[in-house]
């Protein structure tokens, strides 16, 4: 169970994502997350109010460009719920997004708990020698809060790190363990014309570097990856901003496609 500190926060914030809202001020659920440790701790009290099941977890703030933008120290790790996981191809409502963007990203699933074998940090081969598969993937982010630029690292921790909607594709199933993910070109379409071009670099230099960063994050503040979860290591390219009625598609190229639908 999770501290009681921060149950009004976790209160609070619920009945925003259940409410599609964005809150202008928390200062009523004092006391509030200061640090990271307090911010996992607000998110794990945020995550057990919702009483839902995860499918694992998504990496914020990937690129120094986005870590400037909100104004925090270094990546995020936040709670995907299961709820909010959806098949490509899907459908998405806009309204009450207040971010209105989408990111391609590359996604592990893993085979086995990912547990230290020392007081060194793991090392990004002994990270992806836990990993079963790897898909395709497209998040589409939210804040509960209002101005989640200024929001804060310990805020923003606590609401799952500006987790929303993601939609997940199927395993892929082209011999993706050959490639240098870190020079693989992604491209994001709308309404099949080219919107924004990137790369697995733009994930902390490679998307498995991503992945070793959470692995040694989560071990570090008392978790760990577990059998079966599935994680986002964060988006691509610069978000793409998004209109109702886009069609978007990520195009991964040989590794495949994924698309969505705003509504």
């Amino acid at each position: 169970m999770s501290s009681p500190l921060f149950l009004s926060l976790a209160d609070t914030l619920l009945a925003a994502w259940l409410n599609g809202q964005h809150l202008q001020t928390v200062a009523h659920a004092a006391p509030l997350p200061n640090g990271r440790a307090e911010g996992y701790a607000a998110q794990k009290a945020l995550f057990e109010a919702t009483g839902e099941k995860t499918i694992g977890w998504k990496i914020a703030a990937t690129s120094k460009a986005g870590q400037a933008h909100i104004g925090v120290s270094g990546p995020l790790a936040g709670r995907l719920l299961a709820s909010r996981c959806l098949p490509p191809g899907s459908s998405i409502h806009l309204a009450n997004n207040l971010m209105r963007v989408m990111e391609p990203e590359f996604a592990f699933r893993l085979g086995s708990d990912v547990l230290a074998t020392s007081a060194q940090p793991l090392g990004m081969a002994e990270v992806m020698a836990h990993v079963q598969d790897m898909h395709l993937a497209i998040e589409i982010p939210d804040s509960r809060y209002a101005d989640f630029v200024h929001a804060g690292e310990a805020l923003l921790l606590a609401d799952f790190a500006c987790a929303n909607k993601l939609v997940l594709g199927e395993a892929v199933t082209y011999p993706w363990r050959d490639l240098d993910l870190s020079q693989h070109a992604v491209r994001v379409l709308c309404n099949g014309q080219l919107k924004a071009e990137g790369s697995g670099a733009n994930v902390l230099g490679d998307p498995r570097l991503g992945l070793t960063w959470l692995a040694n994050e989560l071990i570090s503040h008392g978790m760990h990856l577990r059998k079966g979860d599935t994680v986002i290591t964060g988006t691509c390219v610069v978000p793409v901003l998004l209109n109702e009625g886009d069609a978007m598609t990520a195009d991964f190229g040989v590794l495949g496609t994924v698309g969505v639908q705003l509504l």
